[in-house]
């Protein structure tokens, strides 16, 4: 059977905006105006790529010293945006692992997000503590290497060739391919079925409700 590994931010959780929002009035903060939508496709990078496409924006990169700034604006905003007691699971996000708990399907969780800001995400959906869950400090590379999913079928001891990478944003599919892993896309982060697709995305579902009621078209 098939291993599922899920991205964490927009797959599972309803923060992607909040993130946009929160990188772009810390750019505004220090001095840098980037427009949201430039931002937005840009969630789903590690936080030193980001910063990195950022100084590509603006004209001039951007000194270690500026970007360990940003990063901790950045997450002094999030939290203050979305507290850790209004974290939301995306519809369909909670039912869909506890069935793949209870059929014993092989899953984790790959995030480009760090500890402790991804702690109030994962408890709100309610996994338990022995869940795989591999985060941005546990690679030497974020999307769009493939280091995360890498990792998470490590742990899974499953082999990557019958991993499926279940995610929002382009990043997570164009890690997945380099991985040598199918993708499935979302549509809850906001990017569309054909940039998905285009990215590499074997399928392409409304919602982690959606793939729930598909999962036999996964093998599962």
């Amino acid at each position: 059977m098939p291993a599922l590994i899920f991205d964490l931010d927009g797959t599972l959780v309803d923060t992607v905006y909040a993130h946009v929002f929160a990188w772009q009035k810390a750019l505004q903060e220090t001095g840098m105006a980037v427009d949201g939508w430039r931002i937005h496709r840009k969630i789903g990078m590690s936080g030193g790529l980001f910063t990195r496409a950022v100084g590509r924006e603006i004209g001039h990169e951007l000194t270690d010293e500026q970007a360990e700034e940003l990063q901790l604006i950045h997450d002094r905003l999030f939290r203050e945006l979305l507290p850790l007691e209004e974290r939301r699971p995306l519809p369909g996000a909670i039912a869909l692992l506890a069935e793949l708990r209870d059929r014993d399907v092989t899953h984790g969780i790959a995030t480009s997000g760090r500890r402790p800001s991804i702690d109030a995400s994962l408890e709100s959906l309610g996994i338990p503590d022995d869940t795989v869950v591999v985060e941005r400090g546990d690679v030497a590379r974020a999307k769009p290497e493939p280091d995360l999913f890498i990792e998470c079928a490590r742990r899974l001891d499953a082999d990557p060739a019958e991993c499926y990478v279940i995610g929002d944003a382009v990043w997570d599919l164009l890690a997945a391919r380099r991985a040598r892993m199918l993708s499935i896309g979302l549509l809850s982060g906001g990017y569309g079925a054909d940039e998905l697709q285009a990215a590499g995305a074997f399928r392409v579902y409304r919602d982690a409700a959606e793939l729930h009621s598909s999962l036999d078209e996964l093998g599962i």
